[in-house]
């Protein structure tokens, strides 16, 4: 390997943001892990592929979203940039355990969760760590800097667009309330930009019904009747105590509010908290007081709305079931598969290993709240025509999904091999 890749020419970056310029050398490597022969086929076939009786329709948008391309490139490059470095990541890149793996496969060493952040004690400043494509908290950022390690930085421009939005929500004196998911790497993320600013708040929710329990809270303390019970302020400080900032007091925090999202969450329904929040602003307080104390942005990244407009898209034809490949940890995948559910039965795997088709059996995901996992057998039918519809969260490579759609034909008894 030459010193241009080695890296011993000159010396590294200490910060690295754009990568190393080694995107030819890791391109065949890429292609060779990801892509996928019957994924390329059905982009030809118009996203449709049919043999005897069934037919496959694939959404037209899905899979690797940029932010999630450049992620995994720059991995591979830090890879054969520091050939002989300990390279660490911080979690995961993405949230694909196939991608995951093949890193873990090249030596690069997963550092685990600890509070909010992530257990920097093995790292050493000769190391370079790697920041996935969610982002890590301020804290963590100073922690990697002080340690003076070499930080590559593959944080995606959407989700930076979101802290933007979060640290100016703080710096005018506005609490970011950020639809999503507390535990959520990225949410995390987010809802420490508040705290560059001393009196910087936030607080998470979850859904419509989480933001439902503000609402009520913001209008009882204005003296109105809500149509549920509201929370008392201990019940709100008990609700919240994990999703929200240090020192935050719903009645002094709730005056002033800036809506933001997880960018993987279900845009509609990121969409309807914003507006929900601001209606019960102004019924609490007048719209002259909604104007001047609200604000809300639609921060939901285009890869995410781009694949939730393609399911909805093929949810207008008739389907008698989809199949959502991604983790079971992927919040835009989760999404995906929520959507298909309200209107056909839904399969939600984290891997083509998944689907047995000697069993003609699938592990898969319930579409709830909550992670549980349940297998069905027998799973397709067999002995009449089959409309299968497919798609892929924005962190399941375009190989995956082509595995995915092979083990359903090979389960109606149609060799994926034979299918030109």
């Amino acid at each position: 390997m030459s010193n241009s890749t080695s890296g011993t020419s000159t010396p590294a970056p200490t910060y690295v943001r754009k990568g190393f310029g080694l995107k030819a050398e890791v391109q065949d490597t890429l292609a060779a892990d990801y892509t996928g022969h019957l994924v390329d086929l059905l982009r030809a076939r118009d996203f449709a592929l049919t043999v005897g009786d069934t037919t496959i329709r694939l959404a037209r948008e899905f899979g690797f979203c940029y932010g999630v391309e450049r992620a995994v490139d720059y991995a591979y490059q830090t890879r054969i940039k520091f050939p002989e470095k300990r390279i660490f990541l911080a979690g995961e890149i993405i949230h694909n355990p196939h991608v995951n793996a093949k890193l873990k496969e090249m030596g690069v060493v997963f550092l685990s969760a600890s509070g909010k952040g992530f257990d920097y004690s093995p790292v050493e400043a000769p190391d370079v760590v790697i920041l996935p494509a969610f982002g890590v908290t301020i804290q963590d950022f100073q922690a990697l800097r002080d340690l003076g390690c070499v930080i590559v930085d593959t944080t995606c421009g959407s989700v930076l667009n979101v802290w933007k939005r979060v640290e100016v929500y703080a710096r005018d004196g506005y609490t970011s309330l950020i639809h999503g998911k507390f535990y959520h790497e990225e949410t995390r993320a987010t809802a420490s930009q508040v705290e560059k600013y001393p009196n910087g708040h936030y607080l998470v929710v979850r859904d419509m019904t989480e933001a439902e329990m503000v609402m009520d809270y913001i209008e009882a303390r204005a003296g109105l009747t809500t149509s549920r019970t509201p929370l008392t302020r201990d019940e709100f400080l008990a609700k919240f105590a994990v999703g929200a900032s240090d020192g935050f007091d719903p009645d002094l925090h709730l005056e002033r509010i800036g809506v933001a999202n997880q960018t993987t969450m279900l845009a509609r329904e990121s969409l309807a908290i914003g507006a929900a929040v601001g209606d019960a602003m102004a019924r609490a307080y007048g719209e002259s007081h909604r104007a001047e104390h609200f604000r809300t942005f639609d921060t939901i990244c285009s890869a995410t709305q781009d694949r939730q407009d393609a399911v909805l898209e093929l949810l207008r034809e008739p389907l008698d079931l989809m199949v959502v490949v991604g983790g079971y940890n992927s919040s835009n995948t989760i999404s995906l598969a929520a959507l298909c559910a309200e209107q056909v039965p839904t399969y939600h795997i984290a891997d083509p290993d998944e689907i047995n088709i000697e069993d003609n059996a699938v592990r898969y995901r319930r579409i709830a709240k909550h992670h549980v996992e349940d297998t069905m057998q027998p799973w397709l039918p067999t002995n009449r025509p089959l409309r299968v519809g497919i798609t892929a969260g924005a962190s399941t490579p375009n190989n995956k999904i082509g595995q995915a759609v092979a083990r359903v034909f090979g389960i109606r008894g149609v060799d994926p091999a034979t299918v030109v």
